[in-house]
């Protein structure tokens, strides 16, 4: 039953993986939005870059990790 539940958590292939990048995008420009409100300028600006930026960096790693995983198996 748990081993079940555990395999939804597990991302498989690129597509989960652009899927969740894009999720996490959509979250990220709607806070980088609240940040340029709240922050008006160049620093709301910096954080609305380092919003997005992050997201890319986890997607690029997902991404890698997909293929790590493909190259060497599941342990």
């Amino acid at each position: 039953m748990f081993e079940k539940i555990r395999r939804l958590f597990i991302i498989k292939t690129k597509f989960e993986v652009y899927l969740i990048t894009y999720a996490l995008a959509l979250g990220a420009c709607e806070r980088g939005k609240l940040y340029l409100d709240q922050y008006p300028g160049y620093g709301g600006w910096m954080l609305f870059v380092a919003c997005t930026g992050a997201v890319f960096m986890a997607g690029a790693k997902m991404l890698d990790a997909i293929d790590y995983q493909r190259a060497y198996g599941p342990e």
